[in-house]
């Protein structure tokens, strides 16, 4: 071989080194060291579904949260995790390394948002809400209807009312309006299933479902949260001995739009399917939707035989015994002089 031919392939094989080494010591540096400050205190970036490795790498370094793209790219391919990232929305926190946010992605910890579903909403009020959150990905129409909803759901023919537990959920952004419900749904039926299986012996309920009807008016009938039992021990003893339930949050759900925030001595003697001064028994529904503490009172009631409550203004209510008691506490609390609109032995 000629002189000059092994100076230059001394001369290559150096140059190979020296960027080998360079590229080496640059991906190390890389790898390590924090990434560029963000404007305030975190970055947040969102992968979208289907996007590449190449892709990813472009959008961080077009933002400037990573210096090179193409090492971002070369360290997750020298981890065989060219195609472990998973689409979602991010957080770069400071301190961040090129290593900690690749792992971040790999792990899929996106960022997490919250949404509270409260006690005691109904099912339309849920829609609503559920409808003006902006994280959401909406694909319930306004105009779809209840039963469209739970045909989607996997529900057909099932009334939605109550059927969703109040709770504060987190999901990340993409998540849809109805992947939404249908992880309340299953937490409810979770939640109904535990309470049924260990309920109070000797209750007049028969079904789970029954025990969800009850649990809806117990938690619309008080706000007090050491009051649930007390109201459920009420009810209870109603259903034993065949009395009418007499309350007046099942009137309100029966009247529906009809109800401008007033029960009159008329709306007493409506006929519809959830007024429980005329029918007998609970209602065919849920009113609402009913939190776990509700749900635990209707299968566990207070040990107590007052068949009458009134409220005494406060947020509070008085337990009666007898009638008698009951008309002199309406008396008490609510008439003080004025001429009963209603008569005085309702629930």
């Amino acid at each position: 071989m000629k002189r000059w031919m092994l100076r230059a392939i001394l001369v290559l094989i150096t140059a190979v080194l020296l960027v080998g080494g360079f590229i080496g010591w640059r991906f190390i540096e890389f790898r390590d060291k924090p990434l560029p400050p963000v404007d305030g205190d975190e970055a947040v970036f969102t992968i979208n579904s289907g996007s590449s490795l190449r892709q990813v790498s472009r959008q961080l370094a077009a933002r400037g949260l990573i210096e090179e793209a193409w090492l971002f790219e070369l360290l997750a391919r020298s981890q065989s995790d060219a195609g472990a990232i998973k689409a979602g929305e991010y957080r770069i926190r400071p301190g961040d390394t090129a290593q900690t946010l690749l792992q971040r992605l790999r792990d899929g910890d996106s960022v997490s948002h919250a949404f509270t579903i409260i006690e005691g909403w109904t099912f339309r009020q849920l829609r609503e809400q559920l409808a003006k959150n902006p994280v959401l990905r909406q694909t319930i129409a306004p105009s779809d209807s209840d039963d469209a909803v739970m045909t989607r759901l996997g529900h057909p023919g099932e009334h939605p009312e109550g059927r969703f537990l109040p709770d504060t959920y987190h999901f990340p952004r993409g998540t849809s309006d109805l992947q939404f419900l249908e992880r309340a749904y299953h937490a409810m039926e979770k939640a109904l299933n535990e309470e049924w299986r260990e309920r109070a012996p000797g209750l007049p309920l028969n079904t789970p479902y029954e025990a969800l009807i009850l649990a809806s008016i117990i938690e619309k009938e008080t706000g007090a949260a050491f009051e649930r039992p007390l109201i459920a021990a009420v009810f209870i003893q109603r259903l034993k001995k065949g009395m009418r339930l007499q309350t007046d949050p099942t009137i309100i759900y029966g009247l529906g739009e009809d109800y401008d925030g007033n029960i009159r001595y008329r709306d007493l003697k409506r006929k519809t399917p959830y007024n429980t001064y005329i029918i007998r028994g609970l209602p065919p529904t849920p009113i609402a939707l009913p939190g776990r503490d509700a749900l635990h009172a209707a299968l566990h009631p207070a040990d107590s035989d007052a068949l009458y409550f009134v409220s005494k203004g406060d947020g509070t209510h008085y337990f009666s015994r007898t009638l008698e008691e009951h008309n002199r506490a309406v008396s008490k609390y609510q008439l003080k002089g004025r001429k009963p609109k209603r008569k005085p032995e309702a629930g």
